[in-house]
């Protein structure tokens, strides 16, 4: 399998979410995904998205940009947004803590991204946006067995 790379940079508007969601799927297609692996890649980069449209820039716009690399059997994800930031993201990555409890939201979607995927990380800079890196490997169903 050759190497491949996809960026993309869009507005932070809830309509782009899918649009993300649905290209990263579409260029990971070459390395034969189960409908599973599939589910899980669309999944954490809903999240990843949504967080940034949502958390990132709070009611205002801004840009989101995910870059995909392809490599061997690997799918790398980075999503980056240039918003708020935040301040404590050991707290943040813990299950259920969210900024915004009035608004409904379950605090569980860097806890999605890490379940889903094989590696992840967050990085950020208050005041200046966040980084999410997230790794999926796709081993066929022999190796997965």
């Amino acid at each position: 399998m050759a190497n491949n790379y996809l960026k993309l940079q869009f507005l932070s508007v809830p309509e782009n979410q899918a649009f993300a969601r649905d290209a990263v799927a579409a260029f990971c297609l070459p390395l034969n995904p189960t409908l599973s692996q599939l589910s899980d890649v669309k999944t954490a980069v809903s999240e990843a998205v949504t967080n940034c449209t949502v958390h990132a820039y709070r009611g205002k716009t801004g840009m989101v940009t995910v870059e995909c690399v392809l490599s061997d059997d690997k799918l790398h994800i980075t999503v980056i947004d240039e918003g708020s930031g935040i301040a404590d993201v050991e707290k943040a990555v813990q299950p259920f803590f969210t900024t915004l409890p009035s608004d409904e939201r379950s605090g569980m979607g860097f806890t999605i991204m890490q379940t889903f995927m094989d590696e992840f990380a967050v990085t950020s800079c208050e005041g200046e946006g966040t980084r999410v890196d997230m790794e999926k490997r796709f081993l066929s169903e022999v190796e997965n067995a």
